[in-house]
C-alpha cells in the first residue's frame, strides 16, 4: 500500500472524539443510530408540523457503555470496520478480553444488534463480569406509546408519532422488540468464551416486528447472525468497491464517504418496502433542531445520487420512487405559490408538502425542483428504464416538473428572451434575485428532457416546452466571458457555496474550456473559504476537466478540513457547525474520484470518459460501474485504461456496449473479455451491432 501501512477501510482509536456528534453511525435503509446514543430513528417516522416535522426520536435499547469496574488497568479501542459494517468496542484487562460490537442488520432492515463477548486469555478460573451501562427508558417526546405483552423473550412497545406532518394526514405507527439487558453479564470460572446477543426490532406493524425479532432469533440459534449481516454488507461493498494508489488520507476518506453513503441506500433484495429518502446527516441524525430535523433537501438529488446510480442504479430508482410517491405533495406546493404543475419542496420530509421552518427558502430556492428532475435525466440516460416512466409515475412527475417552469417563466419584451425572477440561487447569500444562471439553466435542462422523454414514449410534445428551452434567459458577460450568477451581480462579490460552477458539471451546459475556466477563476476566490464541505469538490471537478491537476488537488485538499476524526465522520462546515456525517460533502468528493478523476459524464448518446490524475495518485480501480444493464471493471493508470464487462443482466436483456475513443480506435466489450487501450477521451456506448 502507498504511503503508509495499515487497513485504509478501519478506523480504529483509543480514545472518542469530545463532541458526542462525531461518533460514528450505524445504519441500513430503514434503521439508523449513532454509537453510544439513546435514541435512533426509523425511516419515514417523523413527528411535528409543517416546519416543526422532524424525526421521531425512539427510545434506543442499543445506546450502552460496557465497563469493566474490577480490571486493573484496562486498554481499550474503538474500532469503526468498513468491510463488516460494524462499530466494535474492546476492553482488554488482564487475563481477558471483553468485545462490545453493534450494527444494523444490511439484509434484515428492520433489525440492530449488539453482542458481547468475553474470552479468557490465560488459565485463570474466577468469574469474569462485566457491566453494561444502559440510559434507556422505553419513552419518547415524540411517540405515544404503550407496553404490549412480552413476544418470545423479548419487551414489546408500540404507539404513533404524536403529531402529523399535515393536518388529518397519517401518524406513523412504530412498534419495537427488544431482548432485555441485564446490568452485568458473567463469565463462570468454567468457561472460556462466551457470547451474548441481543436484538431490537424495529417496524411500522406488530407483524412485521416480530417477524424480524424471530428471523434474528433463527440466526442467533445458529451463530450466524454477524455473519448473515457480514455477508449481506461485504457483497454490496464488492458490488460497489472504489480502490484507488495513492495517500492514506485520501485512501481512508474514500472508504469512509463508501461506508456512510452505502449504509443510507435500500439492500438490493428488499424491492416491496418503500424507501424514504436521504437526508443530509443521514437516519441516524434528524432529531428536532439537529441536521435539518432529517429533511430531505437537493443534497440527495445532485450531491449524492450520481455516485449512488453509477454503481447500484436499484436503489437510484428507490430514490426517484420516493420523489414520485412525494408528486401530489409537490403539485399542492406548486398551487399554494399559484403555478401550475408541481414544485418540489426546498426541505422535503413524508409527504412532499415544503416544511422548511424559513419561508424564504421554499418560496425562492426554486432549483431543486430543476435538480429532482436532473437524477430522473441521469437515470434514464444510464438504464433506458422505460418502465419507470410508462408505469411506475415517472412520466408525471416529468410533466408536472415541465408545467412548472413553465408557468415559472415570464417573457421579456425588452430582451426577448424567458425570465424566471425573484429567487434564491444556490448561494444563499443572495436571494429575491433575477435570472439565477444555475436556476435558469437547470430548468432549460428539465424542459429540453422533458421533450426528449416524451419523443421516446411516443407522446405529443407541447410546442412551448420546446420554446421556453430556447429562448430561457442564461446570463453571460460577453465582454469577461464569463457567467455572472445572477442578472446584476458585480465581480468580486462573495458566494456561499458553489453555484455558476455547477453549469460546467453537472448541469454540462453548452460553453467553451475559456468560458469554463473563466467561471472557476471568477468564482473560486470569492466562495465562502467556511461554507459547506460540498463545494470545493465541485471546483477540483472543473479543474480537473481543464486538466489543471495542481489546482484540482488543492481544492480537493479543502474537503479534508470537514473530515473528523478518528471515524471519519464529515462536518457541513470547517468550524464544526451545520449538519454532521454530511453526506452531502461525501457525495461531492465521491464525484470529484468517480466522475473527476474518470472524466465520466452521462450523456443521452454514451457514458464519456477522460481521465486526469492529480500527481500522487496512480491508479484507480472501479467495480461495479453499471451502464444499460451491465456492470464494468474499470481500472485507469496514467497509461492505460482496461475495462471488462462482469455481469450483464438476463431481464430485461443488457445492452451489448463498445468503448469507441475520440482518435477512432473501437472496441467491443464482451462479458468476461478484458480490453485495454493507451489512456485517452472516448465514451461507452451501446454498439450498433
Amino acid at each position: 500500500m502507498a504511503d503508509g501501512e495499515g487497513d485504509p477501510g478501519v478506523f480504529t482509536a483509543t480514545a472518542l472524539p469530545g463532541d458526542p456528534r462525531l461518533l460514528p453511525t450505524v445504519t441500513n435503509a430503514f434503521l439508523g443510530t449513532r454509537v453510544f446514543r439513546d435514541i435512533l430513528h426509523a425511516a419515514g417516522v417523523y413527528s411535528g408540523a409543517a416546519g416543526d416535522t422532524h424525526r421521531a426520536d425512539v427510545p434506543s435499547p442499543l445506546g450502552l457503555r460496557m465497563a469493566a469496574p474490577g480490571a486493573r488497568s484496562p486498554a481499550e479501542s474503538f474500532t469503526l470496520n468498513t468491510w463488516t459494517g460494524t462499530f466494535s468496542h474492546t476492553i482488554q484487562s488482564l487475563g481477558y478480553t471483553a468485545t462490545h460490537q453493534l450494527y444494523a442488520h444490511h439484509s434484515l432492515v428492520h433489525l440492530m444488534a449488539f453482542s458481547i463477548t468475553i474470552r479468557r486469555l490465560d488459565g485463570s478460573t474466577h468469574p469474569v463480569t462485566v457491566q453494561l451501562q444502559s440510559l434507556f427508558v422505553p419513552q419518547s417526546q415524540d411517540l405515544d406509546l404503550t407496553a404490549g405483552p412480552d413476544f418470545q423473550g423479548a419487551h414489546y412497545i408500540y404507539g404513533r408519532t404524536l403529531v402529523p406532518e399535515v393536518e388529518g394526514g397519517p401518524r406513523p405507527a412504530v412498534h419495537m422488540l427488544w431482548t432485555p439487558i441485564p446490568q452485568s453479564l458473567t463469565l463462570g470460572g468454567e468457561e472460556r468464551e462466551r457470547c451474548w446477543e441481543f436484538l431490537t426490532a424495529v417496524a411500522g406493524s406488530e407483524e412485521e416486528a416480530k417477524r424480524s425479532y424471530s428471523a434474528g432469533l433463527s440466526l442467533v440459534a445458529a451463530g450466524s447472525l454477524h455473519r448473515s449481516h457480514v455477508r449481506a454488507w461485504a457483497a454490496l461493498r464488492r458490488g460497489c468497491s472504489v480502490e484507488l494508489d495513492g495517500p492514506l488520507a485520501l485512501r481512508q476518506a474514500l472508504h469512509g464517504c463508501l461506508y456512510y453513503l452505502l449504509s443510507a441506500i435500500p439492500p438490493r433484495d428488499s424491492p416491496g418496502v418503500p424507501f424514504h429518502g436521504i437526508s443530509p446527516g443521514g437516519l441516524s441524525n434528524g432529531t428536532r433542531g439537529e441536521d435539518y430535523w432529517g429533511h430531505v433537501f437537493w443534497d440527495q438529488d445532485t450531491w449524492m445520487f450520481p455516485n449512488i446510480l453509477l454503481l447500484d442504479p436499484e436503489a437510484a430508482r428507490a430514490i426517484l420512487q420516493y420523489r414520485i410517491r412525494t408528486l401530489e405533495g409537490a403539485r399542492r406546493n406548486a398551487r399554494e405559490q399559484g403555478y401550475e404543475g408541481a414544485k418540489f419542496p426546498w426541505e422535503s420530509a413524508a409527504t412532499g408538502r415544503e416544511v422548511c421552518p424559513e419561508e424564504i427558502y421554499g418560496a425562492q430556492e426554486i432549483h431543486v425542483t430543476g435538480d429532482v428532475l436532473m437524477a430522473f435525466e441521469q437515470y434514464y440516460c444510464t438504464t433506458q428504464d422505460q418502465k419507470l416512466f410508462r408505469e411506475d409515475g415517472g412520466w408525471e412527475l416529468v410533466e408536472a416538473v415541465a408545467q412548472y417552469w413553465c408557468s415559472r417563466m415570464e417573457w421579456s419584451e425588452e430582451e426577448q428572451l424567458y425570465h424566471i425572477r425573484g429567487v434564491m440561487p444556490p448561494d444563499e447569500y443572495h436571494s429575491q434575485v433575477d435570472n439565477s444562471a444555475y436556476t435558469n439553466a437547470v430548468a432549460r435542462r428539465s424542459l429540453s428532457f422533458a421533450t426528449d422523454m416524451a419523443r421516446d414514449l411516443l407522446l405529443p410534445v407541447p410546442e412551448e416546452w420546446e420554446d421556453r428551452a430556447r429562448k430561457i434567459k442564461v446570463p453571460f458577460d460577453e465582454e469577461r466571458k464569463y457567467h455572472p450568477e445572477y442578472d446584476g451581480y458585480s465581480p468580486g462579490e462573495p458566494v456561499k457555496q458553489a453555484d455558476v460552477v455547477l453549469l460546467g458539471f453537472p448541469l454540462m451546459h453548452p460553453m467553451s474550456a475559456e468560458v469554463r475556466r473563466n467561471d472557476l477563476e471568477m468564482y473560486e476566490p470569492v466562495t465562502d473559504p467556511a461554507g459547506p464541505a460540498m463545494t470545493w469538490s465541485m471546483f477540483a471537478v472543473g479543474w480537473l476537466e481543464l486538466k489543471e491537476l495542481q489546482r484540482a488537488w488543492s481544492q480537493l485538499e479543502k474537503c479534508f478540513s470537514n473530515i473528523t476524526e478518528p471515524f471519519k465522520v464529515w462536518v457541513e462546515n470547517s468550524d464544526g457547525s451545520g449538519a454532521v456525517n454530511f453526506l452531502t460533502g461525501m457525495g461531492g468528493f465521491l464525484q470529484v474520484v468517480l466522475f473527476g478523476f474518470t472524466g465520466f459524464r452521462i450523456t443521452r448518446s454514451g457514458l464519456l470518459f477522460d481521465p486526469a490524475f492529480p500527481d500522487d495518485i496512480t491508479k484507480l480501480k472501479v467495480s461495479g460501474v453499471s451502464y444499460l444493464g451491465n456492470k464494468l471493471e474499470v481500472t485507469i493508470t496514467r497509461e492505460e485504461i482496461r475495462m471488462e464487462v462482469t455481469e450483464t443482466s438476463r431481464d430485461p436483456p443488457a445492452s451489448p456496449l463498445e468503448a469507441v475513443l475520440e482518435s477512432g480506435g473501437c472496441f467491443p466489450l464482451w462479458e468476461g473479455q478484458s480490453i485495454s487501450f493507451p489512456t485517452a477521451p472516448g465514451w461507452i456506448q451501446r454498439s450498433p451491432s
